[in-house]
């Protein structure tokens, strides 16, 4: 804990990125795009990735869930709504772009992911409370 900083919390956002950028965006290169291409046939290839991808996410969403509850999660993306109902009323995003949207909507999930990855260590810094599982 003694070397936890800022840099792991902008590692772990990085990497809740790229696992929902890969999964899904709005280029058209994304898994959900190479698996639409050439659908209901499925390579080897594309369920090891599918596969790969899903323990990801179910890694990272029970990481989550677990550090933050779901009332965590709820206020946090409520104040990233916020966030963008404020950048749209200021004329800053519009919502007609849907792809601007989509990219925005993907990147609060991928923030949301990395602060639930992070969270335990940000708690145990601020408050010096380890937080541990409980085996009974």
């Amino acid at each position: 804990m003694g070397n936890f900083n800022l840099s792991g919390v902008l590692w772990r956002i990085a990497f809740s990125l790229v696992l929902v950028y890969l999964t899904f965006n709005p280029s058209g290169h994304s898994y959900f795009h190479w698996l639409a291409d050439g659908f209901p046939s499925i390579t080897p290839a594309k369920a090891i990735a599918g596969l790969a991808l899903l323990g990801a996410w179910v890694f990272f969403v029970h990481s989550t869930f677990n550090a933050l509850g779901g009332l965590g999660v709820g206020l946090l993306v409520a104040l990233f709504g916020c966030i963008v109902w404020w950048l749209v009323s200021q004329g800053w995003l519009s919502l007609e772009n849907r792809a601007a949207m989509a990219w925005v909507v993907l990147g609060i999930l991928g923030v949301v992911l990395g602060i639930g990855m992070s969270w335990s260590l940000i708690r145990q810094k601020a408050s010096g409370q380890a937080s541990v599982d409980r085996v009974d």
